[in-house]
């Protein structure tokens, strides 16, 4: 099996887990911020989990489902959580579908650091929307991952999406 080795993708992740002179969560102060602010990155927002886009994107598009409470362990979810993530995951594939029309998905979670969780004290689940040819060389290479649409326009077009969907769905 060959390797292809990031050595800078801990160092990454090192640098925006959290300031040293900082304890907070920032999924945990997320919680709290408003949707319509441009410094948030809240996309929906549920009743015991939301959904934000990653501010380090593997791809355009790339969201994550928090739930409010501060557990870091997959069985601490209760039954409700866990439907209300799953139910969100679902609306979350929906609105993407709406506004980026990807050809598949990443969606999953890195439970613990060692299974790369960025932020081990939060859990969280990814979606990545995925499209043929999206993986090349240059992350490799050029240490560079070439994001093709701005972050804020991307929100405003998932909050869009989701209103939509929503709005549809209580009609």
């Amino acid at each position: 099996m060959k390797r292809l080795w990031s050595p800078w993708r801990s160092q990454y992740i090192e640098s925006f887990i959290r300031k040293k002179d900082n304890d907070e969560c920032i999924f945990c102060n997320a919680v709290n911020e408003n949707i319509d602010d441009d410094k948030c990155l809240k996309v929906y927002e549920g009743k015991l989990c939301y959904v934000m886009l990653n501010l380090y994107p593997y791809n355009s598009g790339h969201l994550m489902v928090i739930p409010h409470r501060h557990i870091s362990s997959f069985n601490q979810l209760t039954s409700d959580e866990m439907n209300e993530v799953m139910q969100i995951v679902k609306l979350s594939l929906k609105a993407l579908d709406y506004t980026m029309q990807p050809h598949g998905y990443n969606f999953g979670a890195n439970l613990g650091k060692a299974a790369g969780a960025g932020i081990d004290e939060h859990i969280h689940f990814h979606i990545v929307p995925r499209w043929n040819g999206d993986t090349n060389f240059i992350p490799v290479l050029g240490e560079v991952k070439v994001i093709s649409q701005d972050l804020l326009q991307t929100k405003k077009n998932l909050i869009d999406a989701f209103n939509k969907i929503i709005n549809k769905k209580n009609e």
